[in-house]
């Protein structure tokens, strides 16, 4: 099948390049916009309790305060206010709610600190449209709005809460996003000019790339709307590393494949077309165990995840249609001037180093095996020390903006939980009004619970069925202390909620224990629905029961190897509380999905290399001469790629760029490379049970074989 999609697309180049120019136009000019949402709590599905929670809060209590913005005041010399700042204070408030800002419903002054030395004006937006980038614009003019007010005064004020943080995250995206494209552009564009030596393969991925993103993008745009899921800011910086880092893989299997065929004698056009039927199958393959990964995600509880698995999986399918028809039309189009001005692809360098890695993997493959998951196990170790936190905001952006810097103010000023308190709506189950003379004693109950700081009925509905108790946490929202402390307040409040009512628990402690529930739950079904899929995919390729086991189990091992080494850079080494709570799901599906490429690209030669007649052990060892540096150069430009990541300026990004890029690494270079090709030959020819995968087809080999492989024999050969 993949010989005669090569052979329709090299005989017919330039229709192949029109067709996906005019599919990119259409696509482009129709998509809809994708906005994004930066709220946690959009995230669950309803059925979670803080979400009940928030629901109820919106029917009991419609005009209930929920600050979306707090501006937060201290006298410019760090002293205690003094009246004439509280009257500027006072003022400050009153003229910012007289703009009548968008999105505004009330500005209401808030209570000084203990110390008083800040105190604070609360800024309620229409929850309707919470995370909304109407928000963050509403952030923007009250920012610009609050300090131009308090100029001429001995105030400094500053712009917090939810909505500023949507304001600061998107600036810091666009930032990270900048950062992360161009240095992307830059590490495929150098490490090809060092492979090839060759200007126009270094900028041809690059540009057939940039318009396989323009597709992608729209595609994914109609998804979302289509099927109304959660659009992110953080999928788009993971968009442009997956499009360019998987392009760029793609290509240089083909690329790699096409140069070896042009080395063995063939006509231009015929080598590209053998290059595709050759190794079309391992990246097609390849290509299926990352979509169907990606799409595991769709199992997820998270919105954010739900949205961005299918956004991924269009992102490589399109990439994969492309490394199958765009690239080989370009080439075969250009032909062999593609490597201009170098001309090392006429002939393969002696004495390469993947031979020699290869006639040594030959000799002793025990060793091999042995070394290579030593190292893995190792790293492992510190997936033990794991530990999660849940604040998104603050892990996507920078400590030094400015919302980011106001909650660690009011951190120091107020309770660590006041910026965030907890609610307890206590319902009536019958409709009938609630008995408010357990009030008190309910509250109490409350207050005693560990971790809390004090507990207050606030407030009833007009019908007297719903009454709110305020509890504020002595910790901040998003830490596990909060987390731990929001437990055990639902316990105390649903078994003692009194007879014919119901107790309910909101707040963001309340949503981050529901993100922390939804979590485990992913790990519990996305990441074995996701290994099964891919060792189906696994045993489909290589016709075999045997293999898939071992493959998938190399891969888990590569997967603990990169979450232990993450947890002692980040975690332990930085004294952190924890990684970012999505990390170990991404990571999963990027290092599984991702590296089992790698996986593919090198056992589907060492099986290519067993059916020319050669013992496990010589096939093993020639696999990874020719393969290894495809995988080399692949792994290293994808690790590269992800890196950039980190460029980014926040936590999320930076813990996930490395996670990613050193699993990557790992995959390539110690997993691919060493692990799976030195434990396939040693277990020999039962790795293929119950087919013969391995032994030669009548027919095979049709297009010649591998270049040098007299002359590997006889270096490989002792004495």
């Amino acid at each position: 099948m993949f010989r005669r999609i090569g052979n329709v697309v090299v005989r017919h180049p330039v229709w192949t390049i029109v067709a996906w120019l005019i599919a990119a136009v259409a696509i482009v000019a129709s998509a809809p916009s994708l906005p994004s949402n930066s709220d946690e709590s959009s995230f669950l599905p309803k059925s979670y309790e803080s979400i009940k929670a928030a629901d109820l809060q919106e029917r009991a209590f419609p005009s209930a305060f929920t600050p979306s913005a707090i501006a937060l005041y201290q006298r410019a010399d760090g002293g205690r206010l003094t009246a004439d700042d509280k009257k500027d204070v006072a003022r400050i408030t009153t003229e910012l709610g007289a703009k009548h800002i968008d999105q505004v419903q009330k500005v209401v002054p808030g209570q000084p600190s203990e110390d008083g030395k800040y105190t604070l004006t609360l800024v309620q937006m229409d929850s309707k449209n919470a995370g909304q980038p109407v928000q963050a614009d509403a952030a923007k003019v009250l920012r610009d709005d609050v300090r131009q007010l308090a100029k001429g005064t001995d105030l400094e004020v500053r712009l917090g809460g939810s909505a500023a943080q949507a304001l600061d995250q998107q600036d810091s995206s666009k930032r990270g996003e900048a950062l992360i494209g161009i240095g992307t552009f830059v590490i495929i564009l150098v490490t090809l000019l060092i492979i090839f030596r060759a200007p126009i393969l270094a900028f041809l991925p690059l540009i057939t790339i940039g318009l396989v993103s323009a597709i992608a993008n729209g595609l994914i745009s109609y998804a979302t709307k289509l099927f109304d899921l959660q659009a992110n800011s953080s999928v788009s910086s993971i968009l442009i590393v997956v499009l360019f880092g998987v392009g760029t893989d793609y290509f240089l299997f083909l690329m790699f494949r096409y140069r070896e065929r042009l080395r063995a004698g063939d006509e231009p056009k015929e080598a590209m077309i053998n290059a595709v039927g050759r190794v079309g199958e391992a990246i097609a393959s390849a290509a299926g165990a990352v979509i169907i990964a990606f799409l595991a995600l769709v199992l997820s509880t998270l919105g954010f995840l739900k949205q961005m698995g299918p956004a991924l999986a269009i992102a490589v399918s399109v990439t994969l249609i492309a490394g199958l028809t765009l690239i080989p039309a370009v080439v075969s189009l250009i032909g062999p001037k593609v490597f201009w001005p170098s001309k090392s692809w006429q002939r393969e360098p002696a004495n390469a180093r993947f031979a020699a890695l290869g006639r040594g993997m030959q000799r002793r493959p025990a060793l091999a095996a042995a070394v290579s998951g030593l190292v893995l196990l190792v790293l492992s170790l510190g997936t033990l020390g794991y530990k999660a936190t849940f604040d998104l905001a603050s892990g996507s952006m920078p400590k030094t903006k400015e919302s980011m810097v106001v909650q660690e103010e009011m951190q120091k000023a107020y309770s660590a939980g006041a910026a965030a308190p907890t609610d307890v709506y206590l319902s009536s189950t019958d409709g009938k009004p609630l008995d408010r003379a357990g009030f008190d004693a309910y509250a109490s109950k409350l207050g005693a619970v560990d971790g809390v700081a004090s507990a207050r009925m606030s407030q009833v509905n007009k019908a007297g069925t719903t009454a709110d108790f305020t509890v504020t946490l002595k910790y901040e929202a998003s830490t596990d202390k909060a987390i731990d402390a929001v437990g055990r307040v639902r316990d105390v409040a649903h078994d003692n909620a009194p007879q014919g009512t119901e107790a309910l628990v909101g707040g963001m402690s309340s949503i981050y224990k529901d993100i922390d529930s939804a979590v485990n739950h992913d790990y519990r079904t996305v990441f074995p629905v996701a290994a099964v899929l891919i060792m189906v995919i696994l045993g489909l390729l290589l016709r075999s029961v045997v293999a898939p086991w071992y493959l998938i189990a190399s891969v888990g091992l590569g997967f603990g190897s990169t979450l232990g080494a993450t947890v002692w850079i980040f975690q332990d080494a930085q004294d952190k509380p924890g990684l970012m709570f999505m990390l170990p799901v991404i990571m999963y599906l990027f290092v599984v999905a991702i590296g089992t490429d790698y996986n593919i690209l090198m056992i589907a030669r060492l099986r290519e290399e067993a059916r020319e007649g050669r013992d496990p052990r010589e096939a093993a060892g020639m696999a990874l001469r020719h393969a290894g540096p495809t995988v080399a150069a692949a792994g290293f430009i994808l690790a590269a790629t992800f890196a950039t990541m980190m460029l980014a300026g926040n936590s999320l990004l930076t813990e996930m760029g490395f996670a990613v890029s050193f699993g990557i690494a790992v995959a390539a270079f110690v997993m691919a490379m060493f692990f799976t090709p030195s434990l396939t030959a040693l277990i020999g020819h039962a790795a293929w049970w119950p087919g013969h995968a391995d032994r030669a087809e009548p027919g095979a080999g049709t297009d010649g074989p591998s270049p040098a492989a007299d002359e590997y024999q006889t270096a490989g050969r002792p004495g």
